[in-house]
């Protein structure tokens, strides 16, 4: 009980602090509502990020696979939701900006890094809606949403560290390494890159 206790308050505190600091940013003054939102919504786009690996993994006490498994399946959709409303309250604060982002003519450099992390959630997401529709055997299938997620961290965590946004640098920096350090670690206890090898031999 002592443990999980443990593992549930590390959590909720690498997800609030975040929140918090971003809450009480001076960046935030004089921004209109939609901007404030789209702000929001990319914060919890990187904590959906940290929570995904761990129940995929069964980490979190309480959800064990089999519940960790559609919890993260509803986390999964939530993650695109955030993405959408991310970019979507982007796009009404300064239109042109990311039409730019999108075709990547931006002269901001985390704006491509940002493009690419979105792009790959929605593959990510696409690819495991039609699982069963796609000709692809199990452990193919695992080794490219295993792929497409890495392209999701990765790109997010760039896009977030390169920005000087609300999140301040300090618990933008220990979310992107908890988020990227646990996708990690995740996918090689599940041997997901390396299952299967040797077969046949």
């Amino acid at each position: 009980m002592a443990r999980a206790a443990l593992i549930w308050a590390a959590l909720i505190a690498a997800i609030a602090i975040p929140f918090a600091v971003a809450a009480t940013s001076p960046l935030l003054a004089w921004r209109q509502p939609v901007y404030i939102v789209a702000g929001f919504a990319g914060v919890l786009a990187m904590a959906l990020l940290l929570i995904q690996p761990l129940l995929i993994g069964g980490a979190l006490p309480g959800l064990a696979r089999p519940r960790g498994r559609r919890l993260h399946r509803w986390i999964g959709a939530a993650l695109v939701a955030a993405v959408a409303v991310h970019v979507g309250a982007l796009w009404i604060t300064s239109p042109p900006d990311v039409v730019d982002a999108l075709l990547f003519v931006s002269p901001t450099p985390f704006s491509a890094w940002g493009v690419i992390a979105m792009w790959a959630v929605f593959a990510a997401a696409s690819l495991a809606t039609f699982r069963r529709r796609l000709p692809l055997r199990p452990m193919v299938w695992r080794r490219a949403h295993a792929g497409l997620a890495i392209v999701v961290v990765v790109g997010s965590v760039v896009h977030a560290m390169l920005i000087d946004g609300t999140m301040g640098t300090l618990s933008k920096a220990a979310l992107s390494l908890l988020a990227l350090g646990t996708t990690l670690a995740v996918m090689a206890r599940l041997r997901i890159w390396t299952a299967g090898r040797g077969r046949g031999r």
